[in-house]
């Protein structure tokens, strides 16, 4: 298995996991009676969770190695996974769903740190169909289920297969994934892989960026569906479509683009991006009829698709700083972002409307398209 191909495995594999676990929630809430607040509550102890572990990715992996990192995690999640099956109590849900948040932000951070090596050795872009296959897992985690749910299949027995495949899964991958030597590490004291290196004036700019992006695409998976059946009189279906269709826009965009950033350069690909997510967004949000609408959806997929991936090359670019430690800083940021986005966007539409909340987003991803950014965020620049 060459390099790219294992790095994309580890997308695919993590997604996966994550993704089946997601689409079955609403199975997981029933069956152990959990109330909306506990289950919230145990839904922001994952997101803590994750949060916390992915600033100690950095000087873990800059001593054992990321693959070793995800060697490891790659075999506990799965086991996490099926552990949700068998628990007790809603005691031992909520720590299980813990640690999964934990195992899994050590896992984000480090399956982008071996991309962006990967990307590094190989001399062109390939975090982009490494993000591809994170979406195509979540497709494939959803018609899954639906179809294991449609022939009666329960939601322990569900679970516990699907942890022994993707424990399979994740050993095999570990196998194959490569050793890759990160050139930020030579020549870097111990003293500079801490929780409190990293930071920069570079790395806040672009993680700020990231950090928008993500509020627009959490508004629009959480809200875009809302948006159009309270506001555009979309009927329930055409609303679902609509989330798909932008889900699909980000996987088609993806999936192409490596090859656009190789020939084009990052930086340019990135103003594009945005640029057309903006224009998809206003087709969305202000144009009436619902069709119309999803259609825009589609279109904004396709700009945003781009966009996290080649901000998280431009930041394992950044010079003197371990490419794990940078990495996690910025994943630190994307998640901040997608938790944000839903509740900050609930919270303003109370006060004054759903559609001039999302509306908003508007001038958001619009600004991400113009802001400055660093001179050495272009993924397809070549190593020295």
């Amino acid at each position: 298995m060459n390099q790219r191909l294992a790095a994309t495995a580890v997308f695919f594999v993590n997604g996966l996991t994550m993704s089946t676990y997601i689409v079955r929630a609403p199975s997981i809430k029933a069956a152990y009676h959990l109330s909306d607040g506990q289950f919230g509550s145990a839904g922001l102890l994952f997101a803590l969770a994750a949060l916390a572990c992915m600033q100690a990715v950095g000087p873990l992996a800059a001593r054992v190695g990321v693959r070793r990192v995800l060697c490891v995690t790659l075999t506990v999640m799965p086991l996490l996974l099926a552990g949700l099956a068998v628990a007790g109590d809603p005691r031992w849900f909520v720590a299980c769903t813990t640690m999964l948040g934990a195992v899994h932000g050590t896992t984000d951070a480090a399956m982008n740190s071996l991309a962006v090596a990967v990307e590094r050795r190989a001399g062109r872009p390939v975090l982009n169909g490494c993000h591809a296959a994170w979406s195509i897992s979540t497709v494939v985690a959803a018609s899954s289920t639906a179809a294991l749910a449609r022939v009666g299949v329960g939601l322990g027995v569900h679970l516990v297969a699907s942890g022994a495949l993707l424990l399979v899964a994740g050993v095999v991958v570990g196998r194959c994934m490569p050793h890759v030597e990160d050139a930020n590490v030579r020549g870097t004291s111990a003293d500079r892989v801490g929780v409190r290196h990293g930071w920069s004036r570079a790395l806040l700019t672009l993680g700020l960026t990231a950090t928008a992006v993500m509020i627009c695409e959490g508004g629009v998976l959480g809200w875009g569906g809302i948006f159009l059946h309270d506001h555009r009189h979309a009927t329930l279906t055409v609303a679902a479509i609509a989330i798909t269709a932008y889900t699909g826009g980000q996987t088609l965009g993806r999936l192409g683009g490596d090859a656009i950033a190789d020939r084009t350069g990052g930086r340019a690909l990135f103003r594009l991006g945005a640029a057309v997510a903006t224009g998809g967004l206003a087709i969305a949000l202000l144009v009436p009829d619902p069709i119309t609408a999803v259609a825009g959806f589609a279109v904004a997929g396709i700009g945003s698709s781009v966009l996290i991936p080649l901000t998280f090359s431009a930041v394992g670019r950044r010079p003197g700083i371990p490419t794990a430690t940078l990495v996690a800083r910025m994943t630190t940021f994307t998640y901040t972002g997608i938790l944000l986005a839903p509740a900050l966007i609930g919270w303003t539409a109370e006060r004054i409307g759903l559609g001039l909340t999302m509306t908003a987003l508007l001038p958001l991803m619009a600004l991400v398209a113009v802001i400055p950014r660093p001179s050495t965020d272009d993924p397809a620049e070549r190593p020295q």
